[in-house]
């Protein structure tokens, strides 16, 4: 991947670079960061929050707190970036910090998503139908600790490949290997996420197969807005591992374009529909709103 000694990269020609001791003689993103995007992102996770908050606090619903933290962390990542298209897309922090919240956050979100699967477990449960009878992998207490595990474990490779590379590129050095340790991360993530929508699919199938359950699945639609949630933050994990597997400065990686259509979008219309159709409000159980009691 390297052409020689020192690394190559992107530097923009309208941009002089400032050469302060934190900055990297290449923009490691691959470009300099879009400026309206970021505000954007700024904007719309911040309308997101407080909707999420209120609600949170209104019905609650506690273990949604990871998905509202999750969109102060998206809000100061896109602000970060922002200092980058403005002040100094060549500073390594900058890159950094943004990388960590903005690769951080779906990892939260993820986790509140994760709730929202027991919470359907539990519902389909004490309507008779206990799918965790059936397998240990549809047990409540397996699903959430085990997926949280691996996210956890999965996201603290990300972010030490992701300090290792603004160093290597910093120095003029081959970021080959920290893009390995990331991509490492990402292909665990993925695979396990993979699994989670494997047993997802299992759930809701099993629902509409059950007769006693069915007519109270159609009287919800948060089935299929955990559907589609689920569905958008899969979509961003592969955008991620693709990305990553083409190496720093890849195509993807490169082009903003992919970043706005295939990491912002689907995070931001993944917690809007989570926000539009709030889960404390979903399934409902005999005319009496379930919350925090799976």
């Amino acid at each position: 991947m390297s052409d020689g000694n020192p690394y190559k990269g992107y530097i923009d020609p309208n941009f002089p670079n400032p050469m302060g001791p934190d900055d990297a003689s290449i923009i490691i993103y691959g470009y300099t960061p879009d400026f309206t995007l970021c505000i954007l992102g700024i904007v719309f996770f911040t309308v997101l929050f407080f909707a999420h908050l209120f609600q949170t606090l209104r019905y609650r619903l506690w273990s949604f707190i990871p998905l509202t933290i999750a969109c102060v962390m998206e809000v100061v990542g896109y602000a970060f970036r922002a200092l980058s298209s403005r002040k100094d897309p060549y500073r390594v922090t900058y890159f950094v910090v943004q990388y960590f919240l903005i690769v951080t956050a779906p990892v939260l979100i993820s986790a509140s998503i994760y709730v929202c699967l027991t919470k359907i477990l539990g519902w389909a449960a004490d309507s008779g139908l206990d799918l965790g009878t059936r397998t240990v992998l549809l047990r409540r207490k397996v699903v959430l600790w085990t997926f949280i595990t691996i996210d956890v474990f999965c996201t603290i490779l990300q972010i030490t490949g992701a300090g290792l590379i603004g160093g290597a590129t910093s120095k003029g050095k081959d970021p080959s290997t920290a893009n390995n340790i990331l991509l490492s991360g990402l292909a665990i993530q993925t695979a396990a996420y993979f699994v989670y929508l494997l047993l997802l699919t299992v759930v809701i199938a099993a629902i509409y197969r059950d007769h006693g359950m069915v007519q109270k699945a159609k009287k919800s639609p948060f089935l299929g807005v955990l559907a589609l949630a689920s569905l958008l933050i899969f979509i961003r994990t592969i955008f991620r591992l693709a990305e990553t597997s083409q190496g720093v400065f890849g195509y993807l990686s490169s082009h903003e374009a992919f970043f706005g259509a295939l990491e912002f979008a689907p995070v931001v219309v993944a917690v809007f529909v989570l926000a539009v159709w709030f889960p404390s409000r979903w399934p409902a159980v005999g005319g009496r709103v379930k919350t925090e009691s799976a």
